[in-house]
């Protein structure tokens, strides 16, 4: 277009009115101004979204076409000793929510409780509990649904914004409940618990270790996540996949247990709906070839999340399932103290092995009469009788000249009253009392005759069962306490061991070799000799040293003349079996608490001559592991025995 009429225009508009000539020119320049302004905001927003934020809109861009998914790795397995499969893992379906594919969440969340069979109030938590999370990764409504939901929420997926399914591996217990105490279970990872964890690796609706092993060994289990790079529609539908890092799974543990005795324990504990616990070592290693607690957990319950209704009864439950009675739990020790008793009296001097104190069924001191279990009385008694017989007068006397700092200096060697190291949490001190104790904590004086009650396990004295196997074990090699050991090995995915077990001594007991070899003696009277109090628990062609005990729970002088068993449950004595074998050569010491049992002979000992059975069983021609009569008889007997 020629600009020649327009100057000629101009020109005439000129010569007619030089004002209106700057009018016009001033007009052009505003319009011009104007257009340059709007060109420079248009220039300034094309930087900003190109050149200064070009990368984050890309990103943005790219955020709504591709979805990037965690994909959860399988956990490390779980193996005993002999590399048996004890926990391993199984493929899973969850329904989750991807929220910012969701719109309407209310309806949507309210349609959807009835399909998931759960509450609108578990689904709203449950997205609370995640609220940290960025909107694009899957909030866990509900772990493991079955086939049937799965199959309606895929068929109706329509009907459902924002609700997928995902496969995420989950536990798969190969021996049901097997050391459900030793092993934990698993759990959605809670606000407190993220809070201190490393957001680089967890978010919430992660799955982790809440108990035992599981919790213990959560970084050597857990593995590293990998992601999935989908394209999606503008529904949030996936179309294909771009791109997958695959998981990097966890490592392999492998216990120090042996499936064998822990199931053998395990049954016979739970066939008489026994409450209590089984611990067995090796002697010279430490290492913990059984560790049962009764009543046990049922671990499937917790595969998914435990339903309110059941935690609340576990709660309930008197006989606390939830309570690892191996190391959580403390009890009077019993007669089984009285190897402490021995030890202190021996080394102290104020007693020999021939040294012979009378017994006539009781005790006079200061204005109380100390009776023995057995009222007729032991008569003349030495050190290997006192042990063999359970002779309560003998060590009574051995106490008190002994004293009670002297009766914890040496409870403390053989590993008592302190914490052994085990990896089990919450393990509890236990207590051995003495003068400045209870000075401290009681702000009275000692009284000699508490020191009767010290000196054959009652009193103050409080014990895990790991700590009298640990006591047990360390007589039987001669004075070497060993921290009880539960991991024989960590194996990572390309099958490099990153760590063996390897036995730690803790302490020594020196010097005292002579005195361990009178009270072993005495011990081994126990099982082997015409009058031990647990003889019926012998094994052919096994010799077996050990000690019963009887844990007085509470003194109540209205029971006194009833039969035991029209005694209540709660006010019946704890039962205690302590041994090891073969007695010549020891190998394995096993210790079993059995909670309101009445007599560690009758209550606890089949249990621990069970799990000798089979420990020898592969051994020993004429052991037969089951031996069901032999213990049925033993368990029948109901012989009144320390």
């Amino acid at each position: 277009m020629s600009l020649k009429p327009l100057f000629k225009e101009i020109g005439k508009i000129a010569e007619r009115d030089e004002g209106a000539l700057d009018l016009l020119k001033k007009r052009i320049l505003a319009a011009a101004a104007v257009v340059l302004f709007f060109f420079a905001i248009l220039t300034l927003r094309l930087w900003s979204l190109q050149i200064t934020n070009g990368e984050e809109y890309a990103k943005r861009a790219y955020g709504n076409r591709v979805r990037v998914r965690q994909v959860a790795p399988p956990r490390g397995h779980v193996l005993d000793r002999f590399g048996r499969e004890i926990v391993t893992n199984r493929p899973t379906f969850n329904a989750v929510l991807i929220q910012e594919d969701s719109y309407d969440l209310d309806d949507v969340l309210k349609r959807l409780a009835p399909v998931l069979d759960m509450d609108v109030s578990e689904l709203w938590e449950k997205i609370r509990e995640a609220s940290g999370n960025p909107r694009y990764l899957p909030v866990r409504l509900k772990e493991d649904i079955d086939w049937n939901t799965l199959a309606y929420l895929e068929n109706h997926n329509h009907e459902f914004p924002g609700i997928r399914t995902e496969v995420q591996p989950v536990r798969m217990y190969h021996y049901d409940n097997l050391a459900a105490n030793v092993i934990g279970y698993l759990g959605s990872i809670s606000k407190k618990e993220l809070k201190k964890a490393d957001r680089d690796i967890y978010s919430g609706g992660d799955i982790i270790g809440k108990k035992g092993i599981e919790k213990l060994r959560e970084s050597d289990l857990r593995g590293e996540k990998g992601r999935s790079y989908s394209e999606v529609n503008a529904k949030g539908f996936e179309q294909k996949l771009l791109k997958s890092i695959e998981p990097l799974p966890g490592r392999e543990i492998r216990l120090t247990l042996d499936v064998d005795l822990q199931q053998i324990a395990e049954s016979y504990m739970e066939a008489g709906e026994k409450s209590g616990a089984v611990v067995a070592l090796e002697v010279n290693t430490g290492r913990v070839l059984a560790a049962v607690s009764t009543p046990s957990i049922q671990i499937k319950d917790f595969i998914g999340g435990i339903s309110v209704k059941k935690w609340k009864a576990l709660l309930d439950n008197p006989k606390h399932p939830l309570i690892n009675k191996v190391v959580q739990a403390t009890y009077p020790p019993g007669s089984t103290y009285k190897m402490v008793t021995a030890l202190a009296g021996l080394a102290t001097g104020v007693i020999d092995e021939n040294t012979i104190l009378y017994c006539p069924g009781h005790y006079s001191f200061g204005n109380r009469i100390y009776r023995c279990w057995k009222h007729s009385g032991h008569g003349q008694v030495n050190l290997q009788k006192a042990i063999e017989e359970s002779c309560d007068v003998y060590f009574y006397q051995v106490g008190l000249r002994a004293g009670v700092d002297s009766l914890a200096e040496f409870a403390r060697k053989l590993g008592l009253g302190k914490k052994t190291g085990i990896e089990m949490e919450y393990e509890k001190n236990g207590l051995v009392p003495t003068k400045e104790w209870k000075r401290k904590n009681r702000k009275t004086k000692w009284q000699e005759g508490e020191t009767l009650s010290v000196a054959i396990g009652q009193g103050f004295n409080l014990t895990s069962p790991l700590q009298i196997c640990l006591m047990t074990a360390t007589i039987a090699n001669g004075g070497k306490v060993y921290r009880p050991q539960l991991v024989e090995q960590v194996i990572d995915p390309e099958g490099k061991i990153v760590e063996n077990f390897s036995p730690e001594v803790v302490s020594e007991v020196k010097g005292l070799e002579r005195y361990f070899k009178s009270i072993r003696k005495g011990m081994e009277g126990v099982v082997q000799g015409k009058h031990g109090t647990a003889r019926r628990g012998r094994i052919k062609g096994l010799t077996i040293a050990g000690k019963t005990g009887t844990a007085q729970v509470v003194k109540i002088a209205q029971y006194r003349h009833l039969r035991e068993e029209n005694i209540p449950y709660k006010y019946r004595d704890h039962a205690w079996f302590t041994c090891y074998a073969p007695a010549e050569n020891p190998e394995i010491a096993v210790t079993v608490l059995v909670e309101h049992g009445l007599h560690g002979g009758s209550a606890a000992g089949p249990v621990a001559r069970a799990v000798l059975n089979q420990y020898f069983s592969g051994r020993l021609n004429n052991i037969d592991p089951g031996d069901e009569v032999s213990m049925k008889v033993i368990m029948s007997s109901g012989e009144t025995v320390q």
